[in-house]
């Protein structure tokens, strides 16, 4: 992910991705935000106070370094990571795809970081003004899995306002058959029991069929799951034209949003409306982030749409959120969640 700029856009996509990252590290330390005064969109989402309902997606700033930044651009919650056990350089580049043409992104990274050793240090020095959620993996040499994972929840807890558990990226060969059957049981409950008093988050992938949602669903149901993050990136290519469409990995960006509404609706009726769920996807605007709360979304997550809107589009979209639970005589953000569902 890098912000929008012509010079940026010139460069290899991770490289400017990298810079994005040290230029808002830098920023944040300068304590300058551009959150605009939005009181209307406070909400609390499974026991948590967000400021508001727009959040940082996991993947894009994975090691933590520019928490204030990202921050002082108005996000009501950042996720960091994906964090494995141990540090792992991730895919072999180039891994980041840009798809203008279709405002999409395509990645192959890996889960590519520093460790939860190098991130949680800086987790626990920033100033968090908003939720900070951290996302856990496993390494991909990892020869028990669920055991990478309780390491994460264990270690993460001290540190995050809530826990992700990641099982739903492509580029790990075998993860997503961790969301299936008793694999997926086995893990829910022993992250559950490693979580202590921390809101454990789960995150799917998009690419499911009818049995897999509702498999999830009472996985996640039975073990008191805090909330679902529906979705992460998807194999599909659903009519694409940019130069980049044929690489492997996974997509996201505009050509995600009907999918990722699709599920969003799927796994609402899965659950009975029993879970908060935090859709991801597409998400570009004020109208699309209000869409989906109307859906059943209790929270919103952002990611390739600030490659190409640039840094002011979290404000941008609080801003327009307001005006349209005002317009529609709303007093707070859970007023309108799933109100187009009922």
């Amino acid at each position: 992910m890098a912000f929008y700029h012509p010079i940026l856009f010139r460069l290899d996509a991770e490289r400017a991705h990298s810079l994005t990252i040290a230029a808002l590290a830098a920023w944040g330390k300068a304590g300058k935000p551009l959150a605009p005064n939005v009181p209307r969109l406070a909400t609390t989402v499974a026991g948590i106070a967000f400021p508001n309902p727009v959040g940082l997606a996991a993947g894009v700033d994975k090691d933590g370094r520019a928490i204030d930044g990202f921050f002082g651009l108005g996000l009501g919650s950042v996720e960091i990571g994906t964090l494995t056990p141990l540090a792992q350089p991730g895919n072999p580049k180039p891994r980041i795809f840009r798809l203008p043409e279709d405002r999409a992104v395509i990645n192959r990274l890996g889960f590519n970081n520093g460790g939860l050793d190098g991130a949680l240090p800086r987790a626990q020095s920033a100033k968090r003004n908003g939720i900070l959620g951290i996302n856990v993996g496993a390494n991909k040499d990892a020869t028990d899995r669920t055991a990478d994972y309780v390491h994460g929840v264990t270690r993460a807890a001290p540190h995050a306002d809530y826990i992700t558990i990641n099982i739903s990226s492509p580029n790990t060969p075998g993860l997503r058959d961790l969301q299936h059957g008793a694999a997926l049981r086995d893990l829910l409950a022993a992250c559950t029991a490693a979580k202590g008093t921390t809101p454990i988050f789960l995150k799917v992938a998009p690419d499911l069929d009818p049995a897999d949602i509702d498999d999830i669903a009472r996985a996640a149901l039975d073990n008191r799951i805090d909330a679902l993050i529906v979705n992460n990136t998807t194999i599909s290519r659903p009519g694409l034209r940019s130069a980049n469409a044929k690489e492997t990995g996974g997509l996201s960006g505009a050509p995600l949003a009907p999918l990722a509404r699709q599920r969003l609706s799927d796994f609402r009726k899965a659950t009975g409306a029993a879970i908060p769920l935090i859709s991801v996807g597409g998400i570009d605007s004020g109208a699309e982030a209000y869409a989906r709360l109307r859906a059943g979304a209790s929270l919103v997550q952002l990611y390739t749409a600030l490659v190409y809107e640039g840094p002011g589009l979290p404000a941008r979209i609080l801003r327009e959120l307001d005006a349209l639970l005002k317009r529609d005589g709303f007093t707070s953000v859970a007023d309108a969640v799933g109100i187009d569902a009922c």
